[in-house]
């Protein structure tokens, strides 16, 4: 199964919405091109060891991936949350990535220790895979499973998001 940059969501009942979603409409992200497939990997997070943590604080770069919650000045519930690789590959530091966290959560006024102490953090370990277009391809076709070449439909094809399998 992949699932493409962006996603969030748990395996169980979401993993084709998110895996579409990300794939084809999340603004944050050019479309993926033709020319580029063949250089494209892609990865999966089985997210484990959850925690509370008991501050904002209370976590290491690179080794925890952390989920925050916290209420705004207009009591708006906010929350976002990075894989634990994020920070290590930003150089960020604890305070940057909360900061980062802040408003990716859509926070937008001026940043300060009060609002960084509303925050309950939650953390948590991941096990990366990832599958290369190649590795991908030949795991099509071990099951028989042909991408149509070209965008032409023949009457068994069936189309999974802009992809199409014979």
């Amino acid at each position: 199964m992949l699932l493409f940059a962006g996603c969030s969501r748990t395996l169980v009942g979401y993993a084709w919405p998110c895996r579409h979603d990300s794939a084809f409409q999340d603004t944050r992200f050019a479309p993926i091109s033709a020319r580029e497939l063949s250089h494209l990997t892609c990865g999966i997070s089985l997210l484990t060891n959850f925690e509370e943590a008991e501050g904002y604080l209370d976590w290491e770069v690179g080794i925890h991936g952390i989920w925050i919650e916290f209420t705004d000045d207009n009591n708006v519930c906010r929350t976002a949350t990075y894989l634990p690789e994020v920070s290590a590959e930003q150089g960020w530091t604890r305070i940057e990535t909360i900061d980062s966290l802040l408003r990716k959560a859509g926070y937008t006024d001026h940043i300060t220790d009060e609002i960084r102490k509303r925050i309950v953090l939650t953390r948590y370990q991941s096990s990366k895979y990832t599958i290369t277009y190649e590795e991908y391809i030949n795991y099509l076709d071990n099951m028989g499973i042909v991408p149509v070449r070209g965008g032409k439909r023949s009457n068994k094809s069936s189309k999974v998001g802009n992809l199409l399998f014979e």
